[in-house]
C-alpha cells in the first residue's frame, strides 16, 4: 500500500471524524462538569468506574483495570486517584485477603458529588451529540454511538 492508496485515505479520514467527535464531546463535558461541579473528565469517569464497585470476588477492581476503564496510564490513574482522596471523594484501603492489594472506593461525599453530576454529564452528552449530528461528516458516528448498548 502507498501512502495515497484511497483505502488508507478513507480510513485516515474515517479515523479523523472519530477523534474530532470525541474532542468535541469531551469538552464539552469538560466545561460542563467543571462549571457546576468542579470535575474534570476523567474525575467523573473515575468516580463513575469507582462507584460501579461491589464486595465479594471480582466487586473491586486493580488498579491496573481502573486505569483501562478510563483510559489512562497507570501512574495517570494514580495521581488522580490521589488528587480525588485528598478531596475527600475517595478513600483507599489494604485488601483483607493480600496485603499486597490497594482497594479504592468512593467515600459518601464522592457519590453524593457524582449523583449531583451525573445529570450534567447525560445531558452535555446528548448536547455535544445533537450538535455533532448537524455536521454531515459527523452524522453516521453520531447514529452509531446512539446504537449502541454496550455494558461498561
Amino acid at each position: 500500500m502507498t501512502a495515497t492508496d484511497p483505502a488508507l485515505t478513507a480510513l485516515a479520514q474515517g479515523w479523523c471524524a472519530l477523534s474530532l467527535l470525541h474532542g468535541r464531546i469531551e469538552v464539552h463535558l469538560e466545561r460542563a462538569l467543571q462549571a457546576k461541579h468542579g470535575l474534570s473528565v476523567r474525575e467523573y469517569s473515575l468516580l463513575d468506574v469507582l462507584s460501579r464497585q461491589h464486595d465479594g470476588v471480582g466487586g473491586h477492581l486493580q488498579m491496573k483495570q481502573v486505569a483501562d476503564a478510563v483510559v489512562l496510564s497507570q501512574s495517570a490513574t494514580t495521581r488522580l486517584v490521589t488528587r480525588l482522596e485528598d478531596r475527600g471523594l475517595l478513600a483507599r484501603y489494604l485488601c483483607p485477603t493480600d496485603r499486597r492489594g490497594i482497594y479504592t472506593n468512593v467515600s459518601e461525599s464522592g457519590l453524593k458529588l457524582l449523583e449531583e453530576a451525573r445529570p450534567t454529564n447525560d445531558a452535555a452528552l446528548r448536547e455535544a451529540l445533537d450538535e455533532a449530528a448537524k455536521n454531515p461528516e459527523l452524522e453516521p458516528l453520531v447514529r452509531v454511538v446512539e446504537s449502541l448498548n454496550v455494558p461498561i
